[in-house]
């Protein structure tokens, strides 16, 4: 078992690919795995989370949304669903799934704001992080189970979820490496400038996040990420070229007006 195991890893390692931004990466799972396993974690998610019925509220995150999946080649509307909740936070899962708490609504309170987050954690499953982080957890239990079979085993049912970034409570986001982090700000920033939404505006709602640690506990989003004076400072060199691709998305009539 052990051989075999080992005759896929090296397989896999041959066929390693690079991120978005160029950065090798080990992949040992398909885009279906990820997909299922998205779909999956976030099935369950539902079932254990409050979902909010607000329209108003629905119709805007999604609007966000679909405004920046629209820059996006091949793919088709996501599955968007607001959770009641006073979690700052919000998450994109494999197979076209987001996640938004509405006590992120009380912080990122424009949707220029609101498109920072969400096109940050979009970002993460452009790049495939959530493949990444499985990958890992398998060749770190090498001598457990046969990669492959992983994601189809009850036993490993809750590694898995852990490694796709949810915790033993469902709906609690584990942090991902720094370097993950440092290319979905990139990838994000790009995504909303592209799409209309001003970039600036990021820096801004991590500025806010910051305040927002004056109480006992930062909120959720800000806790599971790098410093926040360390985001500001990286977000605040890119802005720029981001502002570039915003100045373009508008004169080409891209102006997204989701409202509130």
């Amino acid at each position: 078992m052990r051989a075999i195991l080992l005759a896929l890893i090296v397989g896999s390692l041959v066929a390693c690919t690079q991120s978005p931004t160029g950065r090798s990466q080990v992949l040992l799972f398909s885009e279906n795995d990820m997909q299922r396993l998205g779909e999956q974690s976030f099935a369950q998610i539902k079932e254990q989370e409050n979902i909010s019925n607000d329209r108003e509220l629905n119709r805007y995150v999604q609007c966000i949304t679909d405004s920046l999946v629209a820059e996006l080649s091949g793919t088709s509307q996501w599955e968007v669903v607001l959770f009641n909740s006073d979690q700052a936070n919000a998450f994109a899962l494999p197979g076209g799934k987001v996640g938004v708490y509405t006590g992120l609504l009380k912080i990122a309170d424009t949707q220029d704001q609101l498109a920072a987050v969400i096109g940050h954690e979009i970002a993460h499953v452009l790049a495939r992080h959530s493949n990444e982080r499985v990958s890992r957890t398998q060749l770190t239990n090498i001598g457990l189970s046969a990669a492959d079979a992983a994601l189809g085993q009850s036993g490993v049912r809750q590694p898995a979820m852990a490694a796709l970034g949810l915790g033993v409570q469902v709906g609690y986001l584990l942090p991902y490496g720094r370097e993950q982090e440092a290319e979905a700000d990139r990838l994000g920033l790009q995504l909303m400038a592209q799409a209309g939404f001003d970039p600036q505006q990021a820096v801004t709602l991590w500025r806010d996040m910051a305040a927002a640690e004056a109480g006992n506990q930062p909120p959720e989003l800000l806790s599971t990420h790098p410093s926040h004076g360390t985001r500001i400072q990286g977000l605040s060199a890119l802005v720029p070229d981001a502002n570039n691709l915003y100045m373009q998305a508008r004169a080409q009539g891209r102006r997204p007006a989701c409202g509130r």
